[in-house]
C-alpha cells in the first residue's frame, strides 16, 4: 500500500512539474523556436515587402530567427484561417489585411471569425489608393470627374482588384457620397486592371500608389484624388477626396498584426511592444515610406476598435449597394 501511494504521489509530482513547465514555456517570449509572420499574398507585393522589412528588424531585436511565410489565395482568407488555427504560443503571427478582417465576413461564410479567432496586436501600416484616369477621358480633377459622371449615369467605369476589394468599396463609397452612378469593373489583381485602364477599356481605377506611380510620372495617367484622410507623401500635390468636397471621406488600405486568439495575454502584450518598437524605428519608417506605406502602431485595444469600426462601415456599404462576392 505504501509503495502504491509513493508511486501515485511521484506520478502526481511529475504531472505537476510537467504542467508548470508547459505553462512557463507557453508564457515564454520570444518562443524558443523560429517565429513565423504569415502573409496572405504572393512574394513581391507591398504586404510581402513590408513584412520582410519588419521581420528582419524583429529578428535583430529579439535575437530569434523570424521568417515570412506567404500563403496567397482567396483574397488573403487562406492565411487568416491558417493563423486562426495555428499553435497559440506566440511563434505564429499574421500580417492581416482589411479584406479578410473587415470586409469578407459580409460577403461570404468564413471558416473563422476575425473578431473572435484572431487577437489584435497592433496596426501595422496604412496607405491610400489614388483615383487615376487617362488623359483621353478629358478630366483633370475630381470635380470634373463627378460632373462627367452626373451627365453620363452608368457610363463612367472604375476598375478594382476584385468584387468586395478595398478598391471596389472605395468607388462605391464615392458613388454614395457624391450621388453618382459609376459602373464597377472587377479584375483579378492590379496588373490586369492597370492594363485595361491604359488601353482605354475602363475609365478610371482606384490604384495602389506604387502601381500607378510610374504611369503618373510619364504622363500616361492623371491622378485626380487620393482616398485617405491626408495627402499621400509620395503625391503631395494631389488632393484627397475629402478636401475635394467630401469631408470625412476616409478609405485607406491597411495591414495589421494579429495572432491566434488563444495566445496568452502576456505574450500578446509582449508582441505589441516588440512590434511597436520596430514600427517606430526611424530606418524602418523610411524604408516603409519609400513603398508608399505609413507606419501606424498603437495599442491592441485601438486595433480591436478599428477593425470593428471598419467592419461596420464596409458592411453598410456592402448591404446598401447590394455587393456580392465574385
Amino acid at each position: 500500500m505504501l509503495m502504491a501511494f509513493k508511486n501515485k504521489f511521484g506520478a502526481l509530482i511529475a504531472l505537476t512539474l510537467f504542467c508548470i513547465y508547459s505553462f512557463a514555456n507557453a508564457q515564454e517570449f520570444p518562443p524558443k523556436k523560429t517565429i513565423t509572420i504569415v502573409v496572405g499574398f504572393a512574394p513581391g507585393g507591398s504586404a510581402d515587402s513590408a513584412a520582410r522589412l519588419i521581420a528582419k528588424k524583429l529578428s535583430e531585436d529579439l535575437g530569434q530567427n523570424v521568417i515570412v511565410d506567404n500563403k496567397p489565395g482567396a483574397g488573403g482568407n487562406i492565411a487568416h484561417a491558417y493563423t486562426a488555427n495555428a499553435t497559440p504560443d506566440g511563434s505564429v503571427i499574421l500580417f492581416g489585411s482589411i479584406g479578410p478582417l473587415s470586409i469578407a465576413p459580409h460577403l461570404m461564410k468564413l471558416p473563422y471569425d476575425p473578431q473572435k479567432d484572431l487577437a489584435p496586436l497592433t496596426m501595422g501600416v496604412t496607405f491610400p489608393n489614388v483615383l487615376v484616369v487617362t488623359p483621353e477621358l478629358g478630366v483633370k480633377n475630381l470635380k470634373e470627374y463627378i460632373a462627367m459622371a452626373k451627365k453620363n449615369p452608368g457610363k463612367i467605369t472604375f476598375a478594382s482588384t476584385g468584387s468586395g476589394s478595398a478598391s471596389h468599396l472605395q468607388g462605391e463609397l464615392l458613388n454614395v457620397r457624391a450621388d453618382i452612378d459609376t459602373t464597377h469593373v472587377p479584375y483579378k489583381g492590379g496588373s490586369p486592371a492597370m492594363i485595361d485602364l491604359l488601353g482605354g477599356r475602363v475609365s478610371s481605377y482606384y490604384s495602389a500608389l506604387a502601381t500607378a506611380d510610374p504611369y503618373i510620372k510619364n504622363g500616361k495617367l492623371i491622378p485626380i484624388a487620393t482616398t485617405g484622410p491626408k495627402r499621400a507623401p509620395t503625391l503631395p500635390n494631389v488632393p484627397t477626396i475629402a478636401e475635394s468636397g467630401y469631408p470625412g471621406f476616409d478609405a485607406v488600405n491597411w495591414y495589421a498584426f494579429v495572432a491566434p486568439a488563444k495566445t496568452p495575454d502576456v505574450i500578446l502584450e509582449k508582441w505589441n511592444k516588440a512590434l511597436v518598437a520596430v514600427l517606430n524605428d526611424k530606418a524602418i519608417n523610411k524604408q516603409l515610406s519609400e513603398h508608399g506605406l505609413t507606419p501606424n502602431p498603437g495599442s491592441r485595444e485601438d486595433l480591436a476598435k478599428y477593425i470593428a469600426s471598419q467592419s461596420t462601415t464596409w458592411g453598410k456599404i456592402i448591404a446598401d449597394r447590394k455587393i456580392t462576392a465574385e
